[in-house]
């Protein structure tokens, strides 16, 4: 889907910021144990640098950086305020429809993803909706964190830059 055909309009700056503001937990969904993946560079970044606590969902894995996997959202410790998505654009409203199966507050699709079926699955559901931005990168800009782990530059990049 193009820029142009979008119709979903997401929350603004001071929205977002609110939504990180409530969050304790964060499920991180599609989560990998390969350091290369945004996943798991994501995940980093939440475990060292911010209060909450993190759970990892992917059905494949039994345990990453250390902390236990869980096949589904729904075998989590606790209800996740937010579910942050890394998977494949076919799935994305499933994971919509299991966020609001549990109860999460959040649905929250990663930078490149976006999904308006999976959005308006989410919001009817009564969770507010964050996509194609990285939790990551929100969470730092709003404190004060984009020097850490390679946001230095300004410029935020999906492709990794060749020095001379």
């Amino acid at each position: 889907m193009t820029a142009e055909t979008r119709t979903w309009t997401g929350p603004s700056a001071p929205e977002r910021l609110s939504i990180l503001h409530g969050t304790e937990s964060i499920a991180v969904v599609g989560a990998s144990d390969k350091p290369s993946r945004a996943s798991y560079f994501v995940s980093t970044y939440l475990l060292s640098s911010s209060p909450y606590r993190v759970y990892f969902v992917n059905p494949a894995l039994r345990e990453i950086m250390g902390r236990p996997v869980y096949p589904s959202l729904a075998d989590l410790p606790e209800t996740p305020d937010v579910v942050d998505a890394f998977r494949r654009h076919d799935d994305l409203p499933g994971v919509a429809r299991e966020a609001v199966a549990v109860g999460a507050r959040t649905l929250w699709l990663q930078l490149g993803s976006w999904h308006e079926e999976a959005a308006r699955i989410a919001e009817e559901g009564g969770l507010s909706v964050v996509m194609d931005r990285c939790l990551k990168i929100e969470h730092a800009r709003f404190h004060g964190g984009l020097h850490l782990a390679g946001f230095n530059t300004g410029v935020i990049s999906s492709k990794r830059q060749v020095l001379s």
